[in-house]
């Protein structure tokens, strides 16, 4: 009896819309409306204002405004997960600070 050869398992194709849903959440989620490039400024303070700002501006939450300033922090941070740099999730962890101080739930 000869040998069977082994083939490879087929590869899978993701398709571009199935790989940026992280992407899709951020833009059409109902948990509030983000100023664009939020989580993208440079310390934790300006991150925690806008976050505050967008929150008590936004009519498409539908718990509070700080708990869906909250979520939103956290959902980019664990979005992120281990392509977030330490010295960008350290700013992002300060922020979740910050924004308590701001609501008076530090």
């Amino acid at each position: 009896m000869a040998a069977r050869k082994k083939r490879a398992p087929a590869k899978r194709k993701r398709t571009p819309a199935k790989r940026k849903w992280s992407a899709g959440v951020m833009q059409r989620s109902d948990a509030l409306d983000i100023e664009h490039g939020a989580f993208a400024k440079p310390d934790a303070r300006s991150i925690a204002m806008s976050l505050k700002r967008s929150a008590d501006r936004s009519r498409r939450r539908k718990a509070g405004p700080f708990q869906s300033a909250m979520s939103m922090l956290n959902f980019y941070i664990n979005r992120a997960g281990r392509n977030l740099p330490a010295a960008r999730k350290k700013i992002l962890n300060d922020a979740k600070i910050e924004l308590r101080r701001l609501y008076g739930r530090a």
